[in-house]
């Protein structure tokens, strides 16, 4: 069945000023990736040719076109193990140009959070993901409900306040 939700290229492609992301899980469904950094590989990062890839030139190009791409991850401390990988791996995300601030759980207890991860494409589109138990997406609802993308606004404008900025955040 063919999804309707637009690829996630095509959103970025469609932005003027801003990409948000918030993610709230503490793990994800494993990739190859974390599980080479679980036994011991680590990335060269002088030898940029070896880890830049075609998700962060987008990233890159898309921030030079003047879209500001924040990223927020709530997270329990103390962290998780795939949390302590997503925290080494992001500074190729900072490299790339996006912003990312960590907050602790516990520092959420008053916020009204949605229940699932998203981004928003310049305040007016939404791609939320829905998840299974362990961690993998199952579904990507695509939405511009005003109701729904002012909820997602202000829950990450709640949340980006509070967070720590990734180069001060010590998982």
């Amino acid at each position: 069945m063919p999804s309707s939700v637009p690829p996630f290229a095509d959103l970025l492609s469609g932005c003027d000023r801003s990409a948000v992301h918030l993610e709230m899980r503490d793990a994800y469904a494993p990739t190859e990736r974390f599980e080479a950094w679980r036994r011991g590989e680590r990335i060269n990062w002088v030898d940029r040719a070896t880890w830049w890839d075609s998700y962060l030139q987008m990233i890159s190009d898309t921030v030079a076109r003047g879209v500001v791409i924040r990223r927020a991850r709530i997270v329990s401390e103390p962290v998780s193990e795939y949390i302590t990988w997503e925290h080494y791996v992001t500074r190729e995300l900072a490299e790339a140009g996006e912003l990312v601030r960590w907050l602790p759980r516990r520092r959420t207890t008053d916020l009204s959070l949605p229940g699932n991860d998203f981004w928003l494409f310049d305040g007016r589109l939404a791609r939320v993901h829905h998840f299974d138990g362990e961690g993998a997406v199952v579904d990507d609802e695509f939405t511009e409900d005003p109701a729904l993308i002012k909820h997602l606004s202000t829950a990450f404008e709640a949340v980006w306040e509070r967070a720590i900025p990734h180069n001060q955040f010590h998982a």
